[in-house]
């Protein structure tokens, strides 16, 4: 029976992005090739001084994203630093250099790490004109960059850029963010998620008790939260908090929400380089890597050993009873297959096993089916470096789409694949080496042994990966942590997109080759072997410290 509910559980979530992969991805990649601006757009490039008809090179186009950036950390580290004097502040205090410096980063990183308790710590201004809005425009930043590589791809040798980052960045947001959360919005308001200005309302409880609710304007908030693969959420329990995620089916919408521009990209990016096949192969890859790690998943936790495991129907402790273990799988197997960081159960009180599936979910780079643009730009990547193995084996030469694989490309995707496990596993160990670091990890880490380990082993593929989830059980709200994760959050999120977008300029430097022999490299087998190319790159480099820590759990349990 359980078996059975996962599997209509999972058909439901398949059939509402089967149906919209297609408009969806059409609209999008409409969005990004048309010649018109709308008027509200015009008004924005005319106040910002901005040329939306000019093309720019990958230099140019990485400047604009490193400024960007830079002025929305700036701005967003000053409304956290100055909350007290803002409207609507509820009479909360400011944060911590360190906490500020480390929320800030994290938001405009699309990780939306979260080291603080949200409805204690920050007002209404701070969410809305703060948070809510790098909700926004980093989400747009990551489809920008995406779009930026499909370009590459699909460029006759022009020489005439990569577009403009200001346009697309505009259009991320005016045109696709915005209303499909604003729809967002409404349906979960219908479902019972608050959207109000309440602030802190004392009740009394049915046993006589006085408890303290806090309000806020959730619905508009959660809509972006999950469509823009962020994640940050208003209460400190965010998804499993009965005001963001109040019923199974709204926990099914946001799963929805979480996966649907991710696996609509594929089809964008095959109408926009004009081979479907194409972007099939690469919509079938992110759902075979999702299904690898969402059946085991499951498995694990019905299989959750012991008296109490066994009463409840499996390993329910973290777990929220209103979406049980399917509900809950589903949604951690979505969260962290992408950059959303959301949770609706928590991840370290899942078997070992289980926890081990959620860390190998981030390892394979989130590209199942990975952010909003950064999992598209990431597979492709890892398609770059399939591609040219599978066309020296079989004696061609290294071309897909049109577009020679040489050295150059060969170099930038090689760096690219290294950036995440060396500043998971590089960044981990220089924690540990630096004493006050080390001594700060040892006193945060709520477990001992195999389990405290796997704490801070996932906080740090998390920061690497910006994913944004946690093992519960790590307190990282210290000084020193804070610094660190947000410096590996930091680079974890520029790195790989100065990376794509060298890519992208030397892809768009080049003419078309023409070529007599199409090779399949969208046919089932050259699927199976990117599937296995993914796992096999990302995966073995993080086994030495996977032995320490959940496999040494799970298999000692």
């Amino acid at each position: 029976m359980e078996w059975i509910l996962a599997a209509v559980a999972l058909l439901t979530v398949i059939v509402v992005l089967g149906l919209l992969y297609r408009p969806l991805g059409d609209y999008m990649a409409w969005v990004f090739t048309s010649d018109r601006h709308w008027g509200v757009e015009r008004l924005v490039y005319r106040l910002s001084g901005i040329d939306p008809d000019r093309q720019q090179t990958w230099r140019r186009y990485l400047a604009a994203v490193l400024l960007f950036s830079a002025i929305g950390f700036a701005l967003l580290y000053l409304i956290l630093r100055l909350q007290p004097v803002l409207p609507f502040s509820l009479g909360l205090p400011p944060m911590s250099p360190d906490l500020a410096f480390n929320t800030a980063i994290s938001f405009v990183g699309n990780t939306n790490w979260q080291s603080y308790s949200p409805e204690h710590t920050l007002g209404y201004a701070a969410q809305m004109g703060g948070l809510a809005v790098q909700n926004f425009v980093s989400a747009g930043v990551s489809m920008a960059v995406a779009v930026a590589l499909i370009r590459g791809f699909a460029s006759r040798g022009r020489r005439s850029g990569l577009g403009n980052f200001w346009v697309d960045l505009v259009r991320a947001n005016i045109r696709i963010l915005l209303p499909l959360s604003i729809v967002a919005a409404v349906v979960l308001i219908a479902g019972g998620v608050i959207q109000n200005f309440a602030g802190f309302t004392d009740i009394t409880t049915v046993a006589g008790a006085g408890q303290t609710i806090p309000g806020g304007p959730v619905a508009s908030q959660e809509a972006i939260k999950m469509l823009g693969t962020n994640g940050g959420g208003f209460f400190n329990a965010n998804s499993a908090h009965p005001f963001e995620n109040p019923t199974p089916w709204t926990n099914i919408l946001q799963t929805i929400l979480l996966l649907l521009i991710p696996f609509a990209m594929p089809r964008t990016f095959g109408t926009m380089v004009g081979d479907q096949r194409a972007g099939y192969a690469l919509l079938l890859t992110m759902a075979v890597l999702f299904v690898l790690v969402y059946i085991p998943l499951t498995a694990f936790e019905f299989a959750g050993v012991g008296t109490a495991p066994e009463l409840a129907g499996g390993a329910m402790e973290g777990k929220e009873q209103r979406f049980g273990i399917i509900g809950s799988t589903l949604f951690a197997t979505a969260t962290t297959g992408t950059t959303g960081g959301a949770v609706n159960s928590m991840h370290g009180s899942y078997t070992a096993l289980g926890g081990l599936m959620l860390m190998f979910d981030m390892m394979l780079g989130e590209v199942a089916p990975g952010g909003a643009g950064s999992g598209l730009y990431a597979i492709l990547v890892l398609l770059v470096i399939a591609v040219f193995l599978t066309t020296l084996l079989l004696g061609r030469s290294p071309v897909y789409l049109g577009k020679r694989l040489g050295v150059r490309e060969l170099k930038i995707v090689s760096i690219s694949i290294l950036v995440m496990p060396t500043l998971a596993i590089g960044g981990m160990a220089v924690g540990f080496a630096i004493p006050a670091v080390h001594d700060e990890i040892i006193a945060s880490t709520g477990n001992a042994g195999s389990h405290g380990l796997s704490e801070v082993l996932y906080a740090f593929i998390s920061a690497a990966i910006n994913n944004g989830s946690a093992f519960a059980g790590l307190y990282a709200n210290t000084p020193l942590l804070n610094i660190t994760l947000g410096v590996v959050i930091m680079l974890g999120r520029f790195l790989p997109i100065v990376l794509v977008l060298a890519l992208a300029g030397s892809l768009a430097a080049q003419g078309k080759v023409a070529t007599t022999v199409e090779m399949p490299l969208h046919r089932p087998q050259f699927i199976v072997l990117l599937v296995s190319l993914i796992i096999f790159i990302t995966v073995p480099m993080f086994v030495p410290i996977m032995l320490a820590g959940p496999l040494a759990e799970g298999l000692n349990g």
